[in-house]
């Protein structure tokens, strides 16, 4: 899967933001899509219209074009179909394989005392006013779900009634319309959570009444946390913003969701989206339940962000930052991009070259012991005549120093990181200094001694 001609369809509700799950699904789709010239249609299942809105429309829309997933056909607007279903519907009535049901006088008064009261009702119904179309059902027999991640999975047709297509007033219900969709578009092979499991018979019997082939059906195990339980808020991100605004980057993230469930035989684990566009199948899927870890999710972005060339890395940290991607942000960049796993961690990193040493009184109490400022005072009068003021001459014109105050290389090195930055993290030290520049290296240093001698 899939074949030749494929056409898959990622087909979400916008009903909120598109969230992990959601997004695991809507990758696999593009990769079995991808994997050998397929189409994806992207398909909104938009028909709820109290909880469809456009905002969440839109969501899913940025969610696609962030994780850089783009399709073939569409979106296309699952209620903007309502002719095309009302049309199925109306085959099904004249062929017999539906029915009007009819209201019971119990169920009539019931309908009359929650729309009389001018939230809708129109006229006086009759005793028998039609309640909804249902879908005949056969007695006995069985409906196969032919599962390519689960094998066969058999519904005795003995457990279902003649269940409900549409409504009284001509909506058809969820199972019918995605029915229709699924065979008028073409769509050959379904890959969605198995929490849609339960459809699929009577998505199966709707097609069958319709005489339509089909298509091939995949579902997913759910995701969970490293608790085991069902995925929620308090594993982390929840959705593909919440990962965005976090840092996370979009080929990281397509990596890290496709091995959730899903793996090479030689458990390859970094992988470039052209890799995973040639090596997946949906079939290689397990039937297991994938956990989302977060933490691991922090390491392969971390890995992706140190292999970027220096100008792509510069690039994104922008984007990210609302900033330009200047050569002061790239000389930033440089000294920061074997240390930070997310672009929300480079800021905290680099903000010392742009802006003020911060306020950390934490470090800043932890640190500058007593002793301290001569320290700091001998670590100025080295810095002042290095030239130039580079990485390599820097940390020769300080080595002196740890002998002369027996002193380990902590004790010499982080009281001139919390002068120069603030804080007790940053870049490596020499190369700190050296993009702060001589200049202001010193006037903080000469302040941080300062401080500490009360002058």
């Amino acid at each position: 899967m899939p074949s030749d001609n494929s056409r898959l369809r990622f087909a979400p509700s916008p009903t909120g933001a598109l969230h992990i799950g959601g997004a695991r699904t809507a990758l696999y789709n593009w990769l079995a899509a991808r994997h050998d010239g397929g189409e994806l249609v992207l398909r909104i299942e938009d028909t709820d219209r109290e909880r469809s809105t456009q905002e969440n429309w839109d969501q899913i829309i940025d969610a696609m074009e962030w994780l850089e997933l783009d399709w073939d056909v569409g979106p296309v607007s699952q209620a903007g179909r309502a002719d095309r279903h009302a049309e199925a519907l109306q085959r099904l009535l004249e062929s017999g394989h539906a029915y009007r049901d009819h209201a019971t006088a119990k169920e009539v008064e019931a309908w009359k005392a929650e729309q009389g009261d001018g939230r809708g009702y129109r006229g006086t119904p009759t005793e028998d006013p039609t309640a909804a179309i249902r879908l005949r059902v056969p007695d006995e027999g069985e409906t196969v779900v032919h599962d390519l991640i689960r094998g066969p999975v058999a519904f005795p047709n003995a457990s279902y009634d003649d269940f409900v297509i549409a409504r009284a007033d001509g909506s058809v219900l969820y199972n019918f319309a995605v029915a229709v969709d699924d065979a008028e578009m073409g769509v050959t092979e379904v890959v969605r959570g198995d929490d849609h499991l339960s459809n699929t018979p009577k998505q199966l019997l709707v097609l069958e009444a319709l005489g339509f082939e089909p298509p091939r059906y995949a579902h997913l195990p759910l995701l969970h946390g490293p608790d085991g339980k069902k995925l929620s808020k308090r594993h982390g991100a929840a959705s593909v913003q919440e990962l965005r605004d976090a840092g996370y980057l979009p080929a990281a993230v397509r990596n890290y969701l496709a091995l959730l469930g899903w793996g090479t035989d030689d458990d390859t684990t970094l992988m470039s989206t052209e890799e995973l566009v040639q090596r997946f199948r949906v079939a290689d899927v397990g039937k297991s339940a994938a956990i989302f870890d977060e933490k691991k999710l922090r390491w392969l972005n971390g890995r992706f962000m140190r292999e970027m060339p220096l100008d792509e890395y510069t690039a994104a940290v922008a984007r990210h930052l609302g900033r330009e991607a200047d050569e002061r942000l790239r000389a930033a960049c440089e000294i920061a991009q074997e240390k930070a796993q997310t672009l929300e961690e480079v800021w905290p990193l680099i903000r010392f070259l742009f802006e003020p040493p911060v306020s950390d009184e934490k470090a800043w109490g932890k640190v500058m012991k007593e002793g301290t400022g001569p320290v700091l005072e001998a670590v100025a009068e080295a810095l002042e005549p290095v030239e130039p003021f580079e990485p390599a001459q820097i940390e020769a014109a300080l080595a002196p120093l740890l002998d002369r105050f027996d002193l380990k290389p902590g004790k010499l090195y982080q009281p001139i990181r919390v002068a120069i930055t603030g804080t007790s993290i940053s870049p490596g030290i020499f190369e700190s200094l050296a993009a702060l520049g001589k200049e202001r290296s010193l006037e903080r240093i000469r302040a941080a001694a300062g401080r500490l001698s009360g002058t």
